[in-house]
């Protein structure tokens, strides 16, 4: 009987999707972008006081960081085969690509949890400069999206195990998309601005 209720649910919920899903994710992605553009603003502002502390250049691994941003550009590459196997209807592939989307999303958080607890036994920890600060306020936000990201993927998988590439669970993945997506391109502009820029300087 539950599943017969969850079935007539999902029915309803496809009649009656609003058009204007897209629409109001995409106002949804640029609101996201405006926190991004404070906190990069934030850190342009105060990433030069250092308060006496360690600077970037003391304090970055760029291999190590390297390293993390070709993890997330390669799941961002595997999202896109998903989105293939979606256009083909093809439920397993999709998965499939989705469960390595998520392994590689996985991966980035565990290289950035890494950074966050070296840096803080070191004793360059938020509170330690200004600098350290919107450091770990602007990574850390990013971070905590690529969580939600990886949380609402992991359900996707289990929707399409449950329905499979119904138009509900297609927007979904649509949107998904255009999330994972946005999260690349912000961390491309960390990784410059931040890690680069800050170990060039």
């Amino acid at each position: 009987m539950a599943v017969e209720g969850a079935d007539r649910w999902l029915v309803r919920e496809e009649l009656h999707a609003q058009p204007g899903t897209m629409l109001g994710f995409w106002l949804y992605l640029m609101s996201d972008c405006l926190i991004f553009a404070c906190l990069f603003a934030m850190y342009g502002v105060v990433g030069g006081n250092y308060a006496a502390g360690p600077s970037p250049k003391d304090l970055f691994e760029l291999p190590l960081v390297a390293v993390n941003t070709a993890m997330l550009l390669f799941s961002s590459i595997t999202y896109g085969f998903a989105m293939i196997e979606m256009q083909r209807r093809r439920v397993n592939a999709t998965i499939g690509w989705l469960a390595v989307t998520g392994l590689f999303g996985l991966v980035f958080l565990g290289i950035e949890l890494y950074e966050f607890h070296h840096l803080i036994h070191e004793g360059a920890g938020p509170q330690r400069s200004a600098f350290l600060s919107a450091f770990f306020t602007l990574v850390g936000t990013h971070g905590l999206h690529v969580s939600f990201g990886i949380v609402w993927l992991v359900t996707l998988i289990v929707q399409l195990k449950r329905w499979g590439l119904t138009d509900s669970t297609r927007r979904r993945l649509a949107c998904l998309s255009m999330f994972w997506h946005f999260l690349d391109l912000i961390w491309i502009g960390v990784f410059t601005y931040v890690y680069l820029m800050g170990v060039l300087r």
